[in-house]
């Protein structure tokens, strides 16, 4: 991964990136994030001071608007009741990892099915045999099993 690139907050609130010396918008700056794999570091140029979670905040905010939620109200409401603090370690020591792990996780698995799906295995046969094998699903199968053999012998 590359070196943070740096953005000025301005007091008008106009971002400006130092790497390609243009303005950019929040858009702009999930886009670095998300298409470029960049992290950022975004500092307010009248007080100097890190804005970094304020301005993605931000950025997570507006993604919440186009889609209304991004969590449950009642997690929500459990979140304020316990403070900042809370919040806090939690992000840090767990949320991040779990997140990462899924990530890596999915990557994998991906990886792995792509993989066979260049060897050509069939996955309706396993995908049958899998459902076969699921008690309540056993019977559905079966039967359906038998309707394939009668109507092929007739």
């Amino acid at each position: 991964m590359s070196h943070k690139l740096t953005i000025k907050k301005y007091p008008n609130r106009r971002l400006y990136d130092t790497e390609n010396s243009s303005y950019v918008t929040l858009a702009d700056v999930a886009d670095i994030i998300r298409q470029q794999g960049r992290q950022v570091k975004v500092v307010d140029v009248k007080s100097n001071e890190d804005v970094t979670a304020f301005i993605l905040t931000q950025i997570i905010m507006e993604q919440v608007k186009k889609k209304s939620r991004i969590l449950p109200v009642s997690l929500l409401h459990l979140i304020i009741r316990s403070g900042e603090d809370v919040l806090s370690e939690f992000f840090e020591n767990y949320l991040e990892k779990a997140i990462e792990s899924y990530l890596t996780y999915k990557k994998t698995m991906d990886e792995q099915f792509k993989i066979c799906l260049e060897l050509g295995m069939d996955f309706s046969n396993m995908a049958k045999k899998t459902m076969k094998d699921i008690t309540p699903f056993g019977s559905f199968f079966d039967s359906a099993s038998d309707e394939t053999d009668k109507n092929k012998k007739a």
